[in-house]
C-alpha cells in the first residue's frame, strides 16, 4: 500500500539503491580503512616483537657480562678480606713489636745511663765527641780512611766469663774507656778536630803501632791462671790487650797472689779484686759486684743485638705489611674498576629494561586496540553484505509488478519474519546488554592485570634477573667464608678463654699460696718483733751494766793516773797474783803512802808538761815572729808598687794634660802638680819627678792630692791655680784634664752636655778639632747651641719641644746649622 503505481515504486528503489551505494562506497571506505589500519598495528606488532627479541638477547649477553663482572667482584672481594685479616694480625704483630721495642730501648737507656753514672764525666764527654767526630768523618769519602782505623773503647772489644768481671775490672780500672787506634797518626787527627771545634771530654788513645808488648813467661800451676788467657778479644787487637793485661795472673788466694808476685815478677789479683804489685803494693777491699761496669756493658751488648734483631724483624715485618698496603690497594682499584663497569652495564641494561617495558606496553596496547578494530571491521563488513543483499533485492523487486496485496502465504511468512526480527532484535538487544557488561568486566579484569599483577610479574622478573644464580652462589661463598672466620674467631676466643681461666685459677691458687705464707712471714716477723724486744731489754741492762763498769774503770784509771809514773815491771810484777792477794798488797802500799803524804806526787808529772809547754809556745812565736816579717815585706813590696803605678799613672797624665793644653791653648800652658806633706817643699812635686825619700812617711801616704798650674799667654807669666781661673777657663782646663785620660786609659765613649757653653769661639774650634782627633779611639755625644762643634761632627739629631713633649729628629748638617743660627738669633 506504500505506492500508487510501479514507477513511484521503481523511483523509490532508485533513490534507495542511489542512497544505498553511497552509503556502501562510504563503508567500504571505511572497511578499507579499518584494514590499513589493523594491517598497521600488525607490522608495528612484528616490529615490536623483533625488537623485543633483540633486546633481550642484547639482555641476556649484558646480564651474563653483569655476571662475570659480579663474580669477579666477588673474588677480588675475597681476596681483599683474606689480606686485610692479613694485615689486621700484621697490624697486632707490630704493635706488639713495637711495644718490645720500647721496652728494649728503655731498659737499654737504663743500662747505659747507669754505665754514665759509673764512668768520669770528662771520659764520656769525651767518648761522645769522638763519636761525633766518627759519625762525620764515615759520611767525608776523604776521612773514612782515617775512620776505618779507628776500633773503639777497650771495654767495647771483648769478653769474659761473668766470674771473672770484678778482678778484670780492678786490674784494668779507668783503661777500660781507652780508645784503641791503629797509629798514632789516627789519635793526633781526632785529637786535632776536637781542639778544633772546641769538643769537651778527656780521651786516651793506645795506638797499636806504638804499643811495646813482649812475651811474658806464665808459671804452670793450678793456683794461678794468665788474666789475658780468660778473655776473648780479636786477636787483631792483640797488643793493646797484652798491654793492660799481659803481666796480670790471677790468683786462687791472697797467699798465693803475694808468692806469685814476689818470685815471678808479675802483678796478682784474686776473683775477689785483692791486688798484689810486683813492685810490693797490696791493694783491696770490697767491690759491689752490682755495679760492675762489664756486667752493665756485656748488658748493653746483649741489649743492643737485641734491639738490632728487633728492628730487623720489624722491618721486614713493615715491609710485609707495605705490601699486603699495596695489594690491598691494587684490589680495591680493581674492585672500583669492576664495580664501575657493572655499575655502567647496570645502567644501560636498566635503560634496556625500560625500553623493553615500554615495548611490550606498545604491543599490549596495540593487542588491546586490534581486537575492538577486527570487531568493527567484522560488523562493518556484515553490514556491507547486508546492504549488498538490500540492493540486490530491491534491484530485483525492480521492474516487477505492483501486486495490491500480498498472498496468504507471503503474509504469513512475512509475519514470520517479523517475529523472528522481533526475537532477533531482543535477543540482540540482551546479546548487547551482556557485551556491554561483559565489556566492563574485561576491562576491570584488563585494568587489575596491567596496573597490579603485571607489573609485580615485571617487578618479579626483574629481581630474578637482578638475582642470579653465579650472584647467589658466591654471596653464599661470601656468607660462608665470613661465617668461617667468626667461627675460628669464636673458636680462638674459647680458646684463649680457657687459657685466661686457666691462667686465674693458676693466679688463685699461687695467691693462696702466696696469702698463706704472708700470713707465716707475718707470724715469724711478731715472734722476730717480741724476740727483739726482748733482747732490746736485755741490751739495755747490759748497757747500763757497761756504763757502770766503764765508770769504775775511769775512776781506777783516775787513781792510777793520781799515783803518778810508776816502774816499768808495775803490771807485769802483779798480773800473776790474785784478786784477794793484790787487796793486801794495795792496803800495805797505802800504809807506805802514808809517811810520804807531805810530798807532792805530781811535781815530775807537772815539770814534764810544763817543759813541753814551753817548748811548743817558743815554737809558736818563733812562727809568729816570721809570719810578722813575712807580712811586713809583703806590704812594703806593694806599697812600692802601689806608689810606682801611681807615679807612672800620673807622668802620663800629666804629659798628655800639658800636650793637650798646648793644643786647645796656642802660646798657654799647663801643669799638673802632685800635693804632699812635705813642709820644706811648697812647690810640691811637679809631675812626680822627685823621689819621697826625704821623710819618714811611706811614699803613697806622702801624697795629699793633685793641683793644676796653667797659663794663658805665650810669656808664661803668672801661672794661675784652679780658684783664680774663670767659668770658661775651668771649663778648658777640665776639658784638658778629661782628653789627657782618655789619651791614657780610653774610654768606649763620652757624653758631654754643652761643654762650650763658657767658651769663646777661638777655644771652641779647639775643643771640636781635639774631639774629632780623639773620635777614631773612642765615641763622643755633644749637646751644643754653636755651630763649631757642628763642622766636625759625623752625626746630627735635633731635639724639638712640641705639645710638651721633646722630640728627636735625625737631620743634615745644613740643618743643624740652620737650627743653632735661629736659636742664636733669638737670644
Amino acid at each position: 500500500n506504500q505506492f500508487r503505481n510501479e514507477d513511484e515504486r521503481d523511483k523509490w528503489i532508485k533513490k534507495e539503491l542511489n542512497s544505498l551505494k553511497k552509503t556502501v562506497n562510504d563503508k567500504k571506505e571505511q572497511i578499507r580503512k579499518l584494514k590499513d589500519d589493523i594491517d598497521s598495528n600488525l607490522k608495528r606488532q612484528q616490529e615490536l616483537d623483533n625488537q623485543t627479541k633483540q633486546r633481550t638477547e642484547e639482555m641476556e649477553n649484558l646480564r651474563s657480562q653483569m655476571d662475570d663482572l659480579n663474580r669477579k667482584y666477588y673474588e677480588q672481594k675475597t681476596q681483599k678480606d683474606h689480606l686485610q685479616n692479613e694485615r689486621n694480625s700484621l697490624w697486632r704483630t707490630e704493635n706488639s713489636m713495637q711495644q718490645s721495642i720500647a721496652g728494649t730501648q728503655e731498659e737499654l737507656s737504663k743500662t747505659q745511663q747507669q754505665l754514665r753514672s759509673l764512668t768520669g764525666k770528662a771520659i764520656l764527654n769525651g767518648m761522645d765527641s769522638v763519636r761525633k767526630i766518627l759519625d762525620m768523618w764515615r759520611r767525608d769519602v776523604d776521612k773514612r780512611k782515617v775512620a776505618d782505623g779507628y776500633h773503639g773503647t777497650l771495654i767495647e772489644n771483648f769478653e769474659c766469663d761473668k766470674n771473672f768481671f770484678t778482678c778484670v775490672e780492678v786490674t784494668a780500672g779507668n783503661r777500660l774507656f781507652y780508645h784503641i787506634v791503629d797509629n798514632a797518626d789516627i789519635a793526633t787527627e781526632i785529637l786535632k778536630e776536637m781542639n778544633r771545634r772546641k769538643m769537651p771530654g778527656e780521651c786516651n788513645f793506645m795506638p797499636l803501632n806504638r804499643l811495646d808488648v813482649r812475651d811474658t813467661n806464665y808459671p804452670e800451676t793450678p793456683d794461678a791462671l794468665p788474666m789475658i788467657s780468660q778473655l776473648r778479644f780479636d786477636q787483631k787487637l792483640n797488643k793493646a790487650f797484652q798491654h793492660v793485661f799481659g803481666k796480670t795472673l790471677i790468683c786462687r788466694s791472697m797467699e798465693v797472689a803475694t808468692q806469685f808476685a814476689r818470685t815471678q815478677n808479675l802483678d796478682c789479683i784474686t776473683l775477689e779484686g785483692d791486688q798484689v804489685s810486683r813492685r810490693g803494693a797490696l791493694t783491696g777491699g770490697y767491690y759491689d759486684t752490682r755495679k760492675s761496669r762489664l756486667d752493665l756493658q756485656q748488658t748493653k751488648v746483649s741489649l743492643t743485638q737485641q734491639l738490632e734483631a728487633q728492628e730487623r724483624e720489624y722491618e721486614n715485618m713493615k715491609q710485609k705489611l707495605d705490601d699486603i698496603e699495596a695489594r690491598v690497594t691494587n684490589v680495591l682499584s680493581e674492585m672500583q674498576k669492576l664495580e664501575t663497569r657493572n655499575s655502567k652495564n647496570k645502567d644501560t641494561y636498566e635503560r634496556m629494561r625500560s625500553d623493553m617495558r615500554i615495548m611490550k606496553e606498545q604491543f599490549q596496547a596495540l593487542q588491546r586496540s586490534l581486537q575492538p578494530k577486527q570487531r568493527s571491521l567484522n560488523s562493518q563488513e556484515a553490514e556491507l553484505e547486508a546492504m549488498k543483499s538490500t540492493s540486490d533485492s530491491l534491484e530485483a523487486e525492480m521492474g516487477t509488478s505492483l501486486l495490491s496485496q500480498l498472498t496468504v502465504e507471503d503474509q504469513r511468512e512475512v509475519d514470520s519474519l517479523n517475529d523472528e526480527i522481533a526475537a532477533l532484535r531482543q535477543e540482540n538487544k540482551d546479546v548487547l546488554d551482556r557485551r556491554y557488561d561483559l565489556e566492563q568486566r574485561k576491562n576491570r579484569l584488563e585494568n587489575i592485570l596491567t596496573d597490579n599483577l603485571m607489573r609485580r610479574k615485571e617487578q618479579l622478573l626483574m629481581e630474578l634477573q637482578d638475582i642470579s644464580v653465579e650472584s647467589k652462589k658466591q654471596r653464599l661463598d661470601t656468607a660462608k667464608a665470613e661465617l668461617d672466620t667468626l667461627a675460628r674467631g669464636m673458636e680462638s676466643a674459647v680458646t684463649r678463654l680457657d687459657d685466661i681461666e686457666g691462667e686465674v685459677d693458676h693466679m688463685n691458687r699461687e695467691l693462696g699460696t702466696l696469702t698463706s705464707s704472708l700470713e707465716e712471714w707475718k707470724r715469724k716477723e711478731i715472734d722476730h718483733s717480741e724476740r727483739i724486744n726482748d733482747d732490746a731489754k736485755e741490751l739495755e741492762k747490759m748497757t747500763n751494766k757497761q756504763s757502770l763498769l766503764l765508770k769504775k774503770k775511769e775512776e781506777c784509771m783516775r787513781k792510777i793516773r793520781e799515783l803518778g809514773s810508776l816502774p816499768s815491771d808495775a803490771f807485769e810484777k802483779y798480773q800473776s797474783l790474785s784478786l784477794k792477794a793484790l787487796f793486801k798488797k794495795l792496803e800495805q802500799c797505802n800504809q807506805e803512802l802514808k809517811k810520804y803524804s807531805h810530798v807532792n806526787k805530781k811535781a815530775l808529772d807537772q815539770y814534764v808538761n810544763f817543759s813541753e809547754q814551753k817548748e811548743k809556745l817558743l815554737k809558736r812565736r818563733d812562727e809568729l815572729d816570721r809570719g810578722h816579717r813575712s807580712i811586713i815585706e809583703l806590704m812594703d813590696v806593694l806599697e812600692h808598687r802601689k806608689y810606682e803605678a801611681i807615679q807612672l799613672t800620673f807622668k802620663q797624665v800629666s804629659k798628655y794634660f800639658s800636650e793637650v793644653f798646648e793644643k786647645l791653648v796656642p802660646g798657654g800652658k799647663g801643669k799638673l802638680i802632685m800635693k804632699t806633706e812635705a813642709p820644706e817643699n811648697p812647690e810640691d812635686l811637679e809631675g812626680g819627678s822627685q823621689a819621697s825619700s826625704q821623710t819618714s812617711l811611706p811614699p803613697v801616704e806622702q801624697f795629699t792630692g793633685v793641683g793644676i798650674k796653667v797659663s794663658f799667654n805665650e810669656r808664661n807669666e803668672g801661672m794661675r791655680e784652679m780658684q783664680q781661673l774663670s767659668g770658661g777657663q775651668k771649663s778648658l782646663v777640665a776639658l784638658t784634664l778629661i782628653f789627657a785620660i782618655q789619651k791614657c786609659d780610653p774610654a768606649p765613649f763620652y757624653l758631654f752636655d754643652e761643654i762650650d757653653a763658657a767658651l769663646d769661639s777661638t777655644h771652641r774650634a779647639a775643643v771640636a778639632q781635639m774631639i774629632h782627633e780623639l773620635s777614631s779611639d773612642a765615641q763622643f755625644i755633644t749637646t751644643t747651641f754653636r755651630p763649631e762643634l757642628l763642622e766636625t761632627a759625623d752625626k746630627f739629631y735635633g731635639v724639638k719641644y712640641r705639645n710638651k713633649v721633646s722630640h728627636i729628629e735625625t737631620c743634615v748638617k745644613l740643618d743643624a746649622l740652620d737650627f743653632v743660627e735661629d736659636d742664636t738669633t733669638r737670644q
